[in-house]
C-alpha cells in the first residue's frame, strides 16, 4: 500500500499541473515579497532622509546658537535650549570641549560628567554625526554637532528622538499591505488552480486521443476549444488522424487488392496443376494447353509482384542514381522492346523525337514511365490501330506524349486512373493482363522527377497521356 501511495504522489509531482502551479505560485510569492518589503523599505528610508536633515539642521541651529556664547555653561546652556524652545526631543545634551556634560534634559544628574558616546566624540573631532534606526514600532534618532568658536571646537551638541508618529504610519501601511497580498495570494491560487486544471485537461485530452489513434482508431476527432496554440494544435491532431485514416484505408485496399491480384493466378495455377495431375490419360494436346496456360498466368504473376516490389521501394523513397537521359533515345529503346506485343494486335506504333531533350534522372524510371504508358497504349487499342510518341522540348521543360486511337478511358474514371489497382474494365484489363499497378508506377516516379502528369481525351478517338519533366542541365533550347 505505501509503495502504491509513493508512486502516486511521485506521478504528482511530475504532473504537467503540478509544475504549472509550482511556477506561478513561486511567480506569485516573488510578487507578495516584492510588495510587502519595498515599499515599506523605501518609506522606511525616506523617513530616514527626512530625520537625518531636520535633525542636523536642529542640532545646527543649537551649535550656532552656543557659539555666540562667551564660556558654555550648564545655565547659559539651558537658557539657549529654552528660548529655542525644543520640546520634541526626548533628549538634548550639550557638553565642553572635554566630554563634560554640561546639560542633559534625560538625566540632569549626569552634568558634570563624562559622556563617552560614540557620537559625542566624534562630534568633538569635528564631524556632523547622524544615526537612526526602525525597531520597537518607532524610528530612533541621533544627531551630534561640534560647537565652535573662532574655528575651534569648544563642545558639542547632542540629541535623540523617538518617533512613533512615523513608525505606526509604516506599521499601518504594512499591515494593509500584509492583507491585500493575503487576499490576493488567496485569488492568485484560486485562478491558478482553475488555469492550470483547464489548461492540464486540455492537455491530458489530447494525450488520450493520441493513446487512442495508436490503438488503430484512425477515426477519432478532437473537438477544438477556444483560439490559442493548444486549439492549433488539435487541428493538427484532426488532419494528422485524417491522414492516418486515409492511408491506413488506402493500405488495407492495397493489401486486399494485392492479395487479390496475387491469389487469382495461383488459384488459377493450381487449378490447372490439379487437373493435370487429377486425371488420367489426358490428351497431350490438352497437357501443353494446360502448361501453357500456367506459364502464362506465372508470367502474370511475376509482373504483378515486380510492379508490387517497384512501388515498396518507391515508398520507401529509394531512388536511383540521377544521370542525363536523352528521352527520345530511351524512347526508342523502350518502344523495340513492344513491337512483338505490337505486331501480335495488328498496333503500329511510331515515334516522333526532337533533339536535346535531355533530364536529370534514373535512367530505369524513365524507360518504366514510357513502357507502362505505351504498353497501354497498344493493349487497349483496337486491331490495326496506332500509337504515337512524340518528344519534344516545351518552355523550359521535356514534354513526352503518347496517343493511342483505342478504346478510351471514361470521363468519370480519369480522376482515379492513377489509383493502385484502379481499373476502368477489370475484366478486359485481367484478360490482357492489367494488374492496375503500371499507371500508379508512372504517377509515382514522374512526381518523384518533380514533373507532372495528365490524361485526356485524344481528337478522333483514344487517350492521350503527356507528361512533363523538368529539363536537365544538358538539354538545347
Amino acid at each position: 500500500m505505501r509503495p502504491a501511495r509513493e508512486k502516486q504522489r511521485r506521478k504528482l509531482t511530475q504532473s504537467v499541473q503540478f509544475k504549472l502551479a509550482l511556477a506561478f505560485f513561486a511567480l506569485i510569492a516573488a510578487l507578495l515579497i516584492l510588495l510587502n518589503t519595498y515599499p515599506v523599505s523605501a518609506s522606511r528610508d525616506i523617513v530616514f532622509s527626512e530625520k537625518e536633515s531636520s535633525m542636523l539642521e536642529q542640532a545646527g541651529v543649537i551649535s550656532a546658537s552656543l557659539s555666540g556664547l562667551d564660556t558654555l555653561s550648564g545655565d547659559g546652556v539651558a537658557q539657549i535650549v529654552e528660548l529655542l524652545g525644543l520640546t520634541d526631543f526626548e533628549r538634548v545634551m550639550v557638553t565642553d570641549a572635554s566630554g563634560r556634560v554640561l546639560y542633559d534634559t534625560a538625566s540632569p544628574s549626569a552634568e558634570g560628567r563624562t559622556a563617552l558616546f560614540a557620537e559625542l566624540m566624534r562630534a568633538l573631532g569635528s564631524e556632523r554625526v547622524f544615526w537612526s534606526e526602525f525597531a520597537g514600532g518607532a524610528f530612533l534618532s541621533r544627531a551630534a554637532m561640534p560647537v565652535t568658536r573662532g574655528g575651534t571646537v569648544v563642545g558639542a551638541v547632542y540629541i535623540c528622538e523617538r518617533d512613533t508618529t512615523q513608525a505606526d504610519i509604516i506599521l499601518a501601511f504594512r499591515d494593509r499591505l500584509g492583507t491585500v497580498s493575503a487576499i490576493a495570494f488567496a485569488m492568485a491560487f484560486a485562478l491558478t488552480v482553475v488555469f492550470t486544471r483547464r489548461f492540464t485537461v486540455r492537455i491530458t485530452r489530447l494525450s488520450e486521443a493520441v493513446r487512442t489513434v495508436r490503438g488503430g482508431d484512425y477515426a477519432y476527432r478532437l473537438s477544438p476549444e477556444g483560439d490559442d496554440e493548444l486549439t492549433e494544435l488539435c487541428r493538427d491532431f484532426n488532419s494528422m488522424t485524417e491522414t492516418l485514416e486515409k492511408t491506413e484505408e488506402q493500405r488495407r485496399r492495397f493489401v486486399s487488392d494485392a492479395s487479390h491480384e496475387l491469389k487469382t493466378p495461383l488459384a488459377a495455377i493450381r487449378l490447372l496443376a490439379d487437373s493435370i495431375t487429377g486425371t488420367e490419360n489426358m490428351d497431350p494436346g490438352t497437357v501443353r494447353e494446360f502448361v501453357q496456360d500456367i506459364s502464362s498466368e506465372a508470367e502474370r504473376l511475376q509482373r504483378t509482384t515486380e510492379k508490387l516490389l517497384n512501388l515498396s521501394r518507391r515508398d520507401d523513397g529509394a531512388r536511383g542514381e540521377l544521370t542525363d537521359v536523352d528521352v527520345g533515345e530511351t524512347a526508342e529503346s523502350t518502344l523495340r522492346l513492344l513491337e512483338p506485343l505490337a505486331a501480335k494486335t495488328g498496333v503500329t506504333i511510331s515515334l516522333e523525337a526532337g533533339p536535346g531533350c535531355i533530364i536529370s534522372a534514373p535512367r530505369d524510371d524513365v524507360y518504366q514511365i514510357i513502357f507502362n504508358l505505351a504498353e497501354n497504349a497498344v493493349k487497349y487499342n483496337v486491331p490495326g490501330g496506332s500509337v504515337l510518341v512524340s518528344v519534344r522540348r516545351s518552355a523550359g521543360a521535356v514534354e513526352l506524349r503518347v496517343e493511342d486511337t483505342g478504346i478510351g478511358i471514361p470521363e468519370k474514371d480519369l480522376p482515379n486512373i492513377f489509383s493502385r489497382f484502379y481499373r476502368v474494365d477489370k475484366a478486359r484489363s485481367r484478360e490482357r493482363g492489367g494488374s492496375g499497378l503500371g499507371l500508379s508506377i508512372v504517377h509515382d516516379a514522374v512526381s518523384a522527377l518533380g514533373g507532372s502528369v495528365t490524361v485526356g481525351a485524344r481528337e478522333g478517338g483514344g487517350t492521350r497521356f503527356t507528361v512533363r519533366f523538368p529539363a536537365g542541365k544538358g538539354a538545347e533550347e
